[in-house]
């Protein structure tokens, strides 16, 4: 099965999750959260991590990280490893300890997106009622990093609050972290006590689901460093929206290169026969580039029928002089 590709730069912001092997425990025993802060104190040591939020669940954790250099990739795996290695070797067990691959959501850096987030994880255990709102506080939960919040003088070096204080309107002052609380805590006694706490925020389902969190000018400037990506790599062992953005992304540039080589304008197409020998040419060009559905290559040219363009493409491909040839040769005979 495809997967969908990780993007990696300096400054990137990542919504992380790792759920345990088949939905089973990744910490067994109180002493393995220890053990785990211990991994995660010398992963951020390794490659200049900051966390801004955490919660480790029984079967899965979440962090809100910040990549000051672009090492998500070569840290996730310095982490996963290092920690399945020692909780195996504590508990005498073998094998894989995750599930599959952790989850990377790219996550826009403006305030309301950031904010959004650390929510979210911070309210994780009321969401899964880990706590009981008539006799617990959220900050009772001590797998966290909401109570480290709360107590300064607690905190590890690599856990930073000032952003997500910052997009609550607030201080890491005594009144600042008083007003964090009381915000944090009305909203988890107002989730434990709801019917349907994981669609409490309309925006959760978001954060659960595709490849970026944000507006669509980040997701627009996330579609080159996918492409960026895809260099060198198998295209195939990729898949997902991440994918299919840059797929149409990139069709439209090439689209654009092609037009400008033949000294054609969008406007040019419509009036042209759906089997002019231009059109056929620019699709076959296209389609030989990036992998993108025929319909919208059909509609982009005003050609008709989508089924008819296998046969353009064949005989595009398969010219040896002519029109097509001629044409063929002008459209590549130029690095894009």
């Amino acid at each position: 099965m495809g997967r969908v590709p990780r993007i990696e730069f300096e400054g990137a912001l990542y919504h992380v999750m790792s759920r345990g092997n088949r939905q089973e425990d990744i910490f067994l025993t109180d002493d393995d959260y220890p053990l785990f802060m211990k991994v995660l104190e010398e992963a951020c040591a390794r490659t200049g991590w900051r966390i801004h939020a955490f919660v480790l669940m029984r079967n899965h954790y979440h962090f809100l990280l910040e990549t000051p250099e672009p090492n998500l990739v070569d840290g996730m795996r310095w982490l996963q490893g290092t920690y399945t290695k020692r909780f195996n070797m504590r508990h005498k067990l073998w094998g894989h300890l995750f599930q599959g691959r952790y989850k990377a959501l790219v996550i826009d850096p403006q305030q309301d997106y950031f904010k959004t987030v650390g929510n979210y994880i911070h309210l994780n255990p009321a969401r899964a009622h880990s706590i009981d709102p008539k006799h617990q506080l959220l900050q009772n939960f001590e797998q966290s990093s909401y109570p480290l919040y709360l107590s300064p003088e607690t905190r590890p070096a690599w856990l930073d609050v000032d952003r997500l204080l910052g997009a609550h309107g607030l201080e890491d002052s005594p009144a600042g972290l008083s007003r964090f609380e009381e915000l944090t805590q009305a909203r988890s006694t107002l989730i434990s006590c709801s019917p349907n706490p994981s669609e409490f925020d309309e925006e959760w389902s978001k954060i659960r689901r595709g490849w970026a969190f944000g507006d669509n000018d980040f997701r627009q400037s996330l579609k080159e460093r996918i492409g960026d990506r895809l260099t060198g790599h198998n295209r195939s062992s990729y898949s997902g929206e991440a994918i299919q953005t840059h797929d149409v992304h990139e069709a439209e540039r090439l689209l654009e290169i092609s037009l400008k080589k033949l000294n054609l304008s969008r406007s040019a197409l419509p009036p042209l026969k759906k089997s002019d020998p231009a059109k056929k040419v620019i699709a076959w060009y296209i389609r030989s580039k990036v992998s993108i559905r025929n319909q919208w290559i059909s509609e982009q040219l005003h050609m008709g029928n989508p089924s008819n363009l296998s046969r353009f493409y064949k005989e595009v491909a398969e010219s040896k002089a002519g029109t097509l040839f001629s044409l063929r040769n002008n459209i590549t005979k130029k690095q894009d």
